[in-house]
């Protein structure tokens, strides 16, 4: 969406509570609910030093990426994505911060559970946002959508000790869009009768799949508002911008989005990757990264009761080259040692020589059940009871508290780790 600048003088206060009643929410069933820089306020939380200083999460060294950034570091232009030498430059005096990946899943978990009280319709989007349809609450909980939305909003600040911005409305995308304008900590409702008012003022960046150059070219030919995209007759959008987005934006232009909020969706994969802050030969501390990974990798999928058959790995060369490798095993797993295993014999077995700018591991071919596969070597007590038991001890006192031996050796320079996450399709 178009910066603040963008939009319409008072737009955003017509659709917040006055006199603290809120803008008529009847068939307004969908909230969107997302956390505020999250990664960077749950460090925050954990640092309240850190409350009235930029802070920027990720990209500790100089070539990777910054996860998140606080509210005062996006003062000085700080973004997700960001590259961090240029974040850097931006703002030298933020503290910059090492993602805790184990916490915010941790928490990400606590908040989703909040969402799940209320109803079963939670659509998760990433850690940290999500889709839910409350038309069946309303009734259950004699409340309204604007009410479960500030019910929600007030939970997850006094069980999470950060903030959420909420959108209430008819549609999935004007919910999203809602969220959004109203950050940090707020919330919008935007009544079904007024969703063209809302819409239509708002520049055309705000349309769902209008990246940058889109945006551009629209602008051009004079399409700078939602309004006149709806006003736009649909043989000129297809000259325009090509028949697929335009059948797509025109609908959106003109209120219209009928996608249900879907409460799971199957996760294709789950890993990990790093890139390192300067480029490794050694076999022996990329496998020491191996194994940070794949704990990584392997906690992740036991925190979402998944277990993988085929393990992956990924590495990119000094010259940018970028190869994958991967084995199957004969039963699903989710054992950080059965998957390093495999992932130290393919970077062996399958990967040339040459110096290594980033290598990850990811598990796939996902299920929700599948038998316990042991280890010929493997202790009596077995490896999954070992990981279930550093799991217990992580998410009472953090991912590092427990490490495998070799990880408190000197680790390779980083820039800092890529979070684990699902691939959805």
């Amino acid at each position: 969406m178009g910066r603040s600048g963008d939009l319409p003088r008072g737009l955003v206060e017509r659709f917040v509570a006055r006199d603290g009643q809120w803008p008529d929410d009847t068939g307004c069933p969908i909230l969107h609910v997302d956390m505020d820089a999250f990664y960077a306020s749950v460090e925050i939380r954990e640092r309240p030093d850190l409350k009235d200083k930029p802070v920027v999460v990720g990209g500790v060294g100089n070539r990777g990426v910054v996860s998140s950034a606080n509210y005062i570091a996006r003062k000085y232009g700080v973004r997700s994505a960001m590259p961090t030498s240029r974040a850097r430059r931006l703002c030298p005096h933020a503290v910059y911060v090492s993602p805790t990946f184990g916490l915010y899943q941790e928490v990400s978990r606590g908040v989703l559970a909040i969402f799940r009280d209320i109803t079963p319709l939670v659509e998760p989007l990433s850690l940290d946002e999500a889709f839910l349809d409350v038309a069946g609450a309303l009734r259950r909980m004699g409340m309204t959508s604007g009410q479960i939305g500030a019910l929600i909003r007030e939970r997850v600040e006094a069980e999470h000790g950060i903030t959420c911005s909420v959108g209430v409305a008819p549609t999935k995308f004007v919910a999203k869009l809602a969220s959004g304008l109203c950050k940090p900590d707020g919330m919008l409702v935007v009544p079904k009768a007024n969703v063209l008012d809302f819409l239509h003022p708002l520049p055309v960046s705000a349309l769902w799949g209008v990246g940058k150059r889109t945006a551009e070219r629209m602008v051009e030919v004079g399409l700078e508002r939602v309004a006149d995209v709806a006003a736009a007759p649909l043989p000129r959008l297809r000259r325009i911008i090509g028949n697929a987005l335009a059948e797509h934006l025109h609908p959106l232009a003109l209120g219209y989005d009928d996608r249900a909020v879907v409460p799971e969706s199957v996760d294709k994969s789950v890993g990990a990757e790093e890139t390192f802050e300067v480029d490794h030969w050694d076999r022996k501390l990329l496998k020491r990264e191996l194994l940070r990974l794949s704990e990584k990798t392997a906690s992740a999928l036991r925190g979402r009761g998944l277990r993988g058959r085929t393990v992956s790995i990924k590495v990119r060369f000094a010259d940018f080259t970028t190869i994958s490798r991967s084995r199957t095993l004969l039963v699903a797993t989710d054992v950080t040692q059965e998957i390093f295993k495999l992932a130290c014999q393919l970077l062996d077995e399958q990967t040339p020589p040459g110096a290594i700018r980033l290598i990850g591991v990811r598990v796939e071919q996902l299920s929700q059940d599948g038998a316990e596969q042991l280890l010929l070597d493997a202790p009596e007590s077995g490896w999954r009871e070992a990981d279930q038991a550093a799991d217990r001890a992580r998410a009472k006192f953090g991912f590092g508290a427990i490490r495998p031996a070799s990880l408190l050796q000197e680790a390779p320079e980083r820039s800092g780790a890529t979070e684990p996450r699902p691939d959805r399709p």
